[in-house]
């Protein structure tokens, strides 16, 4: 509070004291109010989801993906956390892993009024997937957010999920959160997967996504149209699924819940 504010709040403060004291004497005093709990800095969620779509490419083979987290926020801006989904890809390419498990951690402050930025460092990992080159993945990110509005940046340092010699992959993301009305949130997003190495030139992609979504009781309730504009390479989808030949990119509704507590 500045100090005309601080001054004009204790001037009527000081006005109101006779009334005060009548309005105490005519009626006795009101109980005190309970004070308000202090957020947690540790929460959890779990989600449920018709399709584990990232970066516009289904992770579950179109499926139907069961998923939580668990995030620590330090008052200092500092926060860990860790996510896990259950994936189909790997074992559709050979490999022998059922789950993704990421793991994260980084900074958040505010550069001015509305503007703040969030750096970080995010681990894919794939137990015992046994793929060839590994899909492990690191990545370095960082991000600004201005209003509803955050830009993105994911820059990879190690191979990129089992692209052989694309290291230094980069994601480019915008995306941004709107309330319509009544709780009800618009989000739309639009990314720029680049996989790098002259070989992998064709898996690079366009992805694009509208949510509309609303907290029902603590439930979050969102249903998203999905979509990848990925190329064809001698008449087949660069990210076609092995296992049915589908397109892992083609536009789709994706429906989720998610609770966090």
């Amino acid at each position: 509070m500045n100090k005309t504010l601080l001054a004009l709040a204790s001037t009527l403060a000081i006005a109101a004291l006779p009334q005060l004291a009548q309005a105490q004497a005519a009626a006795p005093a009101p109980a005190p109010a309970p004070a308000a709990p202090e957020a947690s800095p540790l929460s959890f969620n779990v989600s449920l989801t018709s399709d584990y779509r990232y970066r516009g490419i289904s992770q579950s083979r179109l499926k139907p993906a069961i998923q939580g987290g668990v995030d620590y926020a330090f008052a200092s801006g500092f926060y860990i956390g860790a996510w896990a989904s259950s994936i189909k890809w790997i074992k559709d390419f050979g490999g022998d892993a059922s789950a993704e498990v990421d793991l994260y951690g980084g900074y958040k402050g505010e550069i001015a009024k509305d503007l703040t930025y969030d750096v970080g460092v995010l681990t894919y990992q794939y137990p015992k997937n046994h793929l060839n080159p590994s899909a492990n993945t690191t990545e370095i990110y960082g991000a600004l957010t201005y209003g509803p509005a955050t830009l993105k940046y994911s820059h990879s340092v190690t191979n990129l999920f089992g692209f052989a010699d694309s290291k230094n992959s980069g994601y480019l993301d915008l995306s941004a959160s709107f309330e319509v009305v009544d709780g009800i949130m618009f989000m739309p997003h639009l990314g720029y997967q680049k996989v790098a190495g002259d070989a992998n030139s064709n898996f690079s992609y366009v992805d694009y996504s509208a949510t509309i979504g609303k907290d029902f009781s603590g439930f979050f309730v969102s249903a998203a149209l999905v979509g990848a504009e990925t190329k064809t390479i001698n008449g087949v989808k660069a990210y076609a699924s092995p296992a049915n030949g589908k397109d892992l990119g083609k536009a789709a509704l994706v429906v989720a819940v998610k609770k966090t507590f």
